[in-house]
């Protein structure tokens, strides 16, 4: 049920993003969320994208390394303390955050959270016990 998350490892320098950005719009890949943490020589941009198998490949085609890596996505009301909410719920679970990062949804009163954490399976379990609606790949190419 998880969503597939696009890491790719860019050089920190001016024009890159430009070039990532305008490389997918030509191929009609729309990104639903983004992330990036940088260093001085180096950046990680991870994705969610509406069409992985060809920003995979167009990137691919353009030089840049890609990873495919299975995050949790969840969808979250939009409200004060929703977002605590899911994080206790992984908390209790014992299942540990390596990041996350959230995206808004058009038409809807909610935000989509994607989590990056060791045990996809077990957190899906948690936040579904919990009440939580998970997002799939699918729910993302319909937004």
């Amino acid at each position: 049920m998880s969503l597939k998350q696009l890491t790719v490892f860019v050089e920190n320098k001016q024009g890159t993003l430009v070039d990532i950005t305008e490389t997918l719009a030509a191929h009609n890949v729309n990104l639903r969320a983004l992330s990036i943490a940088d260093t001085r020589d180096f950046g990680i941009l991870r994705l969610i994208v509406n069409d992985n198998d060809t920003a995979c490949s167009t990137l691919s085609e353009q030089g840049y390394l890609i990873k495919i890596t299975e995050v949790v996505g969840v969808k979250i009301g939009d409200q004060p303390g929703k977002l605590s909410k899911a994080l206790q719920v992984l908390d209790e679970a014992g299942i540990n955050m390596e990041y996350l990062y959230a995206f808004m949804a058009r038409t809807e009163k909610h935000a989509y959270v994607v989590l990056r954490v060791a045990d996809n399976a077990a957190a899906e379990a948690a936040l579904e016990a919990a009440g939580f609606h998970l997002i799939t790949d699918a729910d993302v190419d319909k937004l």
